[in-house]
C-alpha cells in the first residue's frame, strides 16, 4: 500500500478544487467522509483530506492518499509518477505524458500489465534468429544466399500462426496466448540443437509459429481491453516491453564471441520464462470483449477491409524484413564490426526508439494515418542511409530511423485488432500476417541475390524501399480514421442488441 501526504497553504479556489471529487487519473466518488476510486488503475484507493481555515481567508490543508497501483510486473515504473500525480491538490495535469490519455479501470490496467510481460518473451524470441542467423552462418560454412533463402523460409511460420490464432477466436485469447508462449519457449531452445542452417530455420518454423501467434494475440487482447481512447497507448506499452526483450537477446550478444557453437547458449534462454509464463497466466483475465456475447460472421463484406491491411503489409515487410535480418551480416561483412561493437550499436541505435514509440502513442490518439505515413517514409528512407553511409553517418541515421520509425508501430499496428469484429479478428490477423509475410519472402530473397551479386546490401535496400513509400501513400488515402472510436463503433456486429420495447414486460 503506498501512501501519499501533502500539506500546504491554499487559497479558497485550490480548497474547492481539492474537496471535489477527482474525474482524472482516477474518478473518484464521496463516501465515508472520503474520497474513493469508482474507477481507476488502482486498488483499495482512498483520499482524505483535512482543513483547517487561517486568518487571512487562506486554509491549511492536509491531504492522504493510499493506494495500491494495479499495474503488475513493470508497477516500479510508473509508481513515481502516479505517487506525484496523486499527491498534487490540482488536477490541471490528469493525464501526463507518461499516463494512458484516457482513464483505464483497474482490471485493464493489470491485463495491460501482464501483457506486457508476455509480450517482453516473446520480443526476446522474435528477435534471436536475426541477432544469431550471421553466427549460425559462420559455423556452417553459409554465405548470404543462403542466409535470405534460410530467413525466407522462416517466414513460413505463419502456417502454424494461422491456425493458432483461429483457434484463440474460439478457445479464447488468454488460453491460447499462454500456451503459444510456453510452446514457443521449449521449442526456441530445442533450436540449440540444429546441426546445418536449414535445419535450424525448420525448426524456427515451428517455433516462430507460436511466437507470431503470441504477438498477434497480444496486440488483439489490448485493443479488446483498452477503452478507446488508449488502444494506441497500449499497443505502445507493448511494443515497448518486447523491445526490452529484444534488447536483452542483444546485449547477450557478446556470449557469440566466445566460440563458433556458443550463439546456442541464446536459444537457451527462453527456459527461464517458463515459470513466469505460468505465473503471468493466473493474473490474467479473459479479454471483456471475448467475454461479452458477440455474433459468429463471415468475412463477406469485409474484404476490402481484408485486402488494405494484406496489401500494406506486403509492402512494409518487403522492407522490414531484410533491412532487420540482414543488419548483423552488414556490420560484421562490410562494416567489420566484431559481436560487442554489434550488440553497442544495435543498444546505443534502437533504444532511442522508445522515444517514438511513446510520442507516437500519444499522437496516434489524436489520428492515425497522417503520424503512420510520415513514421513509415521517414523511417524506411533513414535506414536506407544506414546501409549506403559510411563512418558516424551510419550511427546517426539508424538512431533516426529508430526513432521515427518507431511510431508506425502504435499508428499502424492498431488497425488489424480494430477493423475486424470479435468472432473474425484472431482468423483475419492471422491471414493478414499470412499473406504480409510473402513481402517478407520476396524481400529477402531479393536482398541476398543482389547483394551476393553487387558484394553490398545498400543497392538492395534502396530498391526494397519503394514497396513502404507506396505504402505511405496507401495510408493516407485508403486508411479509414480510427481514433477514439469504439470497437462496436467500428464493428457493428459486435454492439449489443437493442432492447425492443416491452419485451421486459413481456409485450
Amino acid at each position: 500500500m503506498t501512501r501519499v501526504v501533502t500539506e500546504a497553504v491554499v487559497d479558497a479556489t485550490v480548497l474547492d478544487e481539492v474537496r471535489r471529487p477527482r474525474r482524472g487519473f482516477v474518478l473518484e466518488t464521496a463516501a465515508e467522509g472520503a474520497y474513493l476510486a469508482e474507477e481507476g488503475p488502482v486498488h483499495d484507493y482512498r483520499r482524505e483530506v483535512t482543513t483547517e481555515a487561517l486568518p487571512d481567508g487562506r486554509s491549511r490543508v492536509r491531504q492522504v492518499v493510499e493506494y495500491r497501483l494495479a499495474v503488475p510486473y513493470f508497477g516500479f515504473l510508473f509508481a513515481p509518477g502516479v505517487r506525484r500525480l496523486l499527491g498534487r491538490l490540482d488536477e490541471r495535469r490528469a493525464f501526463p505524458w507518461w499516463a494512458p490519455p484516457q482513464r483505464v479501470d483497474a482490471r485493464a490496467a493489470t491485463a495491460l500489465g501482464v501483457l506486457c510481460a508476455l509480450s517482453w518473451i516473446v520480443g526476446y524470441m522474435g528477435t534471436i534468429l536475426t541477432q544469431t542467423v550471421t553466427y549460425a552462418a559462420d559455423e556452417f560454412g553459409s554465405g548470404k544466399g543462403a542466409q535470405g533463402f534460410a530467413l525466407a523460409l522462416v517466414r513460413f511460420d505463419v502456417i502454424v500462426t494461422v491456425f493458432v490464432v483461429a483457434l484463440a477466436d474460439r478457445r479464447g485469447r488468454r488460453t491460447v496466448l499462454l500456451h503459444a508462449t510456453t510452446f514457443a519457449c521449449v521449442l526456441t531452445a530445442l533450436c540449440s540443437l540444429a546441426p546445418s542452417l536449414l535445419s535450424l530455420a525448420g525448426a524456427q518454423v515451428l517455433a516462430r509459429g507460436f511466437v507470431t501467434a503470441g504477438v498477434l494475440i497480444l496486440a488483439i487482447a489490448v485493443a479488446e481491453e483498452m477503452p478507446a481512447g488508449a488502444r494506441a497507448y497500449g499497443v505502445s506499452l507493448l511494443a515497448l516491453a518486447a523491445g526490452g526483450g529484444a534488447g536483452m537477446c542483444v546485449l547477450l550478444l557478446p556470449v557469440c564471441d566466445l566460440a563458433t557453437w556458443s550463439w546456442r547458449l541464446l536459444y537457451l534462454v527462453p527456459l527461464a520464462a517458463v515459470p513466469l509464463v505460468r505465473r503471468a497466466g493466473r493474473r490474467l483475465p479473459e479479454s471483456r470483449r471475448f467475454r461479452a456475447p458477440h455474433a459468429e460472421v463471415r468475412m463477406a463484406g469485409r474484404r476490402g477491409r481484408f485486402w488494405l491491411l494484406a496489401a500494406s503489409g506486403f509492402l512494409l515487410n518487403l522492407f522490414l524484413a531484410p533491412a532487420s535480418q540482414f543488419q548483423n551480416e552488414y556490420l560484421r561483412d562490410e562494416r567489420g564490426f566484431s559481436g560487442g561493437r554489434v550488440s553497442l550499436f544495435t543498444v546505443v541505435t534502437a533504444t532511442p526508439g522508445f522515444l517514438g514509440v511513446v510520442v507516437g502513442g500519444r499522437l496516434a490518439e489524436r489520428g492515425r494515418r497522417l503520424v503512420g505515413a510520415v513514421a513509415v517514409v521517414v523511417g524506411v528512407w533513414s535506414t536506407v542511409l544506414v546501409y549506403v553511409g559510411t563512418g558516424w553517418s551510419v550511427w546517426a541515421w539508424s538512431t533516426l530511423g529508430s526513432i521515427v520509425a518507431a511510431a508506425t508501430i502504435p499508428a499502424l499496428g492498431v488497425y488489424g485488432p480494430e477493423l475486424f469484429p470479435t468472432a473474425l479478428r484472431g482468423r483475419a490477423n492471422g491471414v493478414i500476417t499470412g499473406l504480409a509475410r510473402l513481402g517478407s519472402v520476396v524481400g529477402l530473397l531479393v536482398a541476398g541475390t543482389v547483394a551476393d551479386a553487387t558484394g553490398r546490401l545498400g543497392p538492395a535496400m534502396t530498391l526494397l524501399a519503394i514497396g513502404p513509400t507506396v505504402l505511405a501513400l496507401l495510408v493516407l488515402v485508403a486508411y479509414p480514421e480510427t481514433a477514439h472510436r469504439e470497437l462496436e463503433e467500428l464493428n457493428p456486429e459486435d454492439a449489443p442488441p437493442r432492447a425492443v420495447p416491452g419485451e421486459a414486460e413481456g409485450g
